[in-house]
């Protein structure tokens, strides 16, 4: 398929109460081995990828890393590739622009854009990170662009989350007026708020599946369920078990 019809594919998968599973990998190795036990689409975690090449997340890793991390990717599998690209490594538009073209160019068909500021506390106002959405929108056509907010991730009281549903809706009425595809809530974990994201958001939602099911995720109208760095923090822990456990 060409460029164009790896985007719609992937696209497509995203699905209100049938969500296409992320079970995120961080290189052409991890890409292939998800992609033969039978995944649909792949997407990278910048957390995992920061950790593989021993960085700290947070746009540690370099951008031509990461972009030529995401061709290596991108190479190795026929599947739809969607890239963690954290806060689009800049702040302006015209540079937004400008990294988000260079990641399609590698061939991935989406990407990942949040609202905190990276490495600087807070967030984006809603104003000023809808331009930013819309400036990464202007990259590609094609390009899905999932539009996520860190309110509750950052908000680590659960208590508190319901109070800032009213702001994440109204984020994500924005970034889907800027040109965004998809609406990322990671750290909610409340099936009720999950499913009130769901049903007034005018975009597909993600989740982050920590503390949730695939079952209530689709129950809540979960378009998209991703996993974030449990698959490597898994994997890594069964690589020192194995270690501790020989003779």
């Amino acid at each position: 398929m060409n460029y164009s019809d790896r985007a719609a594919a992937f696209a497509a998968l995203h699905q209100p109460g049938n969500p296409v599973v992320l079970y995120n990998i961080w290189d052409a190795g991890s890409a292939r081995a998800i992609a033969g036990a039978g995944a649909r689409a792949l997407a990278t975690g910048s957390f995992p990828v920061a950790a593989a090449q021993g960085f700290a997340d947070g746009e540690k890793v370099p951008l031509e890393f990461v972009l030529g991390n995401a061709e290596r990717i991108v190479a190795a599998t026929e599947l739809p590739v969607t890239i963690d690209f954290e806060g689009g490594y800049a702040r302006e538009p015209d540079q937004l622009t400008a990294n988000a073209k260079r990641l399609a160019e590698t061939g991935a068909v989406g990407l990942n854009f949040e609202d905190q500021v990276v490495g600087g506390g807070g967030f984006y106002s809603i104003e000023e990170q809808a331009r930013r959405v819309a400036a990464v929108r202007a990259a590609h056509a094609d390009l899905f662009v999932n539009a996520r907010t860190d309110l509750f991730l950052k908000e680590k009281d659960a208590g508190k989350h319901a109070g800032l549903l009213p702001e994440a809706l109204e984020r994500a009425a924005a970034y889907a007026e800027a040109g965004g595809n998809g609406f990322f809530v990671p750290g909610l974990s409340d099936p009720d708020l999950i499913a009130q994201v769901c049903e007034g958001c005018p975009l597909p939602v993600n989740t982050m599946m920590r503390g949730i099911t695939l079952e209530t995720a689709r129950q809540a109208g979960v378009a998209r369920a991703s996993y974030g760095p449990i698959p490597h923090a898994r994997l890594m822990q069964v690589l020192a078990e194995h270690f501790q456990a020989l003779e």
